[in-house]
């Protein structure tokens, strides 16, 4: 009878001890589980902030450039070259430079491009133009802010000073 009622235990302590060991699995699973989801929320957490700081950074120092056009409309060789060179020394970026269509400008003419009028008084201030030359032409076709045509009066101005 010994024997029998052995036999009988022996389930119940292999079921207590299987049953020991499942919730101890479960419980090892469960921790893994919220180490797994912190490094993801984290991992999301310091990606997101890279992209966010990139995208402050990009509109700062995009908000900072003023990027210009200086067409020679006065015919005397080499006056865009330095206006150009005057302008890129004063952290202007001038992305375009050509002759404009007339050389019979009087008065050199700044021109605002996008609608940020600041920017084309800034310009016009750097190059001692007066504010009286400065006019608004906004063109979505164009990919500048200001355009600056130089007159015959650019012995007058700051780069030839």
């Amino acid at each position: 009878m010994k024997d029998k009622s052995q036999l009988n235990n022996l389930p119940n302590n292999v079921n207590l001890k299987a049953s020991s060991i499942n919730i101890i699995f479960n419980v090892i699973i469960v921790l893994l589980l919220v180490i797994v989801a912190y490094m993801a929320y984290s991992l999301y957490m310091k990606i997101e902030g890279l992209g966010q700081q990139e995208i402050t950074e990009n509109k700062k120092s995009t908000a900072s450039v003023i990027q210009v056009e200086v067409l020679n409309g006065c015919g005397v060789g080499g006056v865009a070259d330095n206006f150009t060179e005057f302008l890129r020394n004063n952290h202007f970026d001038v992305v375009q430079m050509g002759n404009y269509i007339s050389y019979d400008v009087e008065k050199s003419i700044v021109i605002d491009r996008t609608g940020k009028m600041s920017n084309a008084y800034k310009v016009a201030d750097i190059l001692g133009i007066s504010s009286k030359n400065v006019i608004q032409q906004i063109n979505g076709n164009y990919f500048l802010d200001v355009s600056i045509i130089i007159g015959k009066d650019f012995n007058n101005l700051k780069p030839y000073q």
